[in-house]
Formats: structure tokens, C-alpha cells, sequence
């Protein structure tokens, strides 16, 4: 099980890594937000460790963009912070962070809040798949296949398709796919959705024709009959 720990400390984000593989726990530190975000487009972790205090984009922002996306949206985030005040722990929560713990914090806190909000995200994951005619979708495996036929995906390609599917046939406004997807901060046009959208259907093949266009609003998924 991978962990991810966002946190500028080198002594406090190496006393965490030891403890954590103490337990068992694969690990992955990191100072600041940008190879945070690399690593995110190759792996996504089991948890994530974030502290709010961080060089350039700070612990909120983070949690935000984590928040945004369809494809990170459910990965459990503890907040870590020297802040002890009421504001920034109902802000971290208000943006859907799991827990909160307060530096200085012990070891045995820690892991016990992990298990603990571990032992949640079990009891309420998503379905271990996604299925729409063809298209099989495996969010723990991040794969994607078509009639049996494994489909390879750009992370947003991926996400959108993701975000699709769980969306059960209802319609999502381009706007809405911008903001789930790309961030609030995105400031590029919703002609960037409709690009994705088509190399998405070109990628899915045959399936791509149950991606339908609702004229003036964005995309759902449908039985495929109509031109799309």
C-alpha cells in the first residue's frame, strides 16, 4: 500500500517515512507541490500525507486540485500542520480533507489515524469496476480496455472517461468538466474538453460512439445510436 508524504521537513518527512515502513508501508516524500504532481500523473497512492505549510503551491491548493479530479477525488488526504488554529483545520476539512493532525504529533497518533481513516475509505470504495457496452474501466489498476482490448489513455483522456462513467448517463456541461478536470484555476477555453472528448472516442474505437454530444451543454454516455 502506497503512501505519499507531502512535507518541506526533512526531519519531520524522514520520521514519518521510517514509521510508516515500520508498518509496512511503501512511501513516497516529497518537499514541494511539483513532484507531488508528477508523481500523481504515474502512480496514485492509497493515502497522501499533506502539510499545509509548503513552498510555492501550499497544502490547501493541493488538496483542492486532489479534490477536483475525478481520478483523485476519493484518495484519502491527512492534513499535517504546525497550524493549530480553528480556521485552517475547517478549511482543510471544508475542502475534503479527511483528518487533521497537529504538529508536534506521536508516532502512534499517526498510525492510528491512518488505519482509522484507511478502515473508512475500505468500508465505502467504489465499485472495482466501471462498465459501459465494451468499455471496462479498473480504477485500481488505472486500465482501461475495450471488448477485452487494453486502451491506452493520457492521464485527462483517462479522467474524463472516468468521470463519464460515473456519471451514470447524466449530462456533464463542458464547464463542469473543466472545473472537475483541469482545476478551477485552468483558465483555457472549453474548446480544450471538446479536443479531449475526440481523441478519447478515436482511442475507444467503436465504443467511442456511446460518448454522446448534447448539443450546447457537453457529454454523457448513451447507447451509442446517435452520430456522434
Amino acid at each position: 500500500m502506497m503512501i505519499y508524504v507531502v512535507e518541506d521537513d526533512n526531519n519531520i518527512r524522514k520520521l514519518v517515512d521510517y514509521a510508516l515502513r515500520k508498518e509496512g508501508y511503501e512511501v513516497m516524500g516529497f518537499a514541494m507541490a511539483a513532484p507531488f504532481w508528477t508523481a500523481m500523473e504515474r502512480q496514485h497512492p492509497q493515502l497522501i500525507l499533506l502539510d499545509i505549510m509548503l513552498p510555492g503551491e501550499d497544502g490547501l491548493s493541493i488538496l483542492k486540485r486532489v479534490r477536483a479530479s475525478a481520478a483523485t477525488a476519493r484518495i484519502p488526504v491527512i492534513m499535517l500542520t504546525a497550524k493549530g488554529s480553528e480556521y485552517d483545520k475547517v478549511m482543510g476539512l471544508d475542502l475534503g480533507a479527511d483528518d487533521y493532525v497537529a504538529k508536534p504529533f506521536g508516532m502512534l497518533e499517526l498510525m492510528s489515524r491512518i488505519r482509522a481513516v484507511l478502515r473508512r475509505t475500505e468500508d465505502a470504495k467504489e465499485p472495482d469496476t466501471f462498465t459501459w457496452g465494451e468499455i471496462v474501466l479498473c480504477p485500481a489498476k488505472h486500465t482501461v480496455t475495450v471488448g477485452g482490448e487494453a486502451v491506452a489513455l493520457t492521464y485527462k483522456e483517462y479522467e474524463l472517461l472516468a468521470l463519464l462513467l460515473k456519471s451514470n448517463g447524466n449530462v456533464l456541461t463542458r464547464d463542469a468538466l473543466l472545473e472537475q478536470i483541469w482545476g478551477y484555476t485552468f483558465d483555457g477555453e472549453t474548446r480544450t474538453v471538446d479536443v479531449h472528448i475526440r481523441k478519447l472516442r478515436q482511442k475507444l474505437g467503436s465504443a467511442g460512439r456511446y460518448i454522446e454530444t448534447v448539443k450546447g451543454v457537453g457529454y454523457k454516455l448513451g447507447g451509442g445510436e446517435e452520430d456522434v
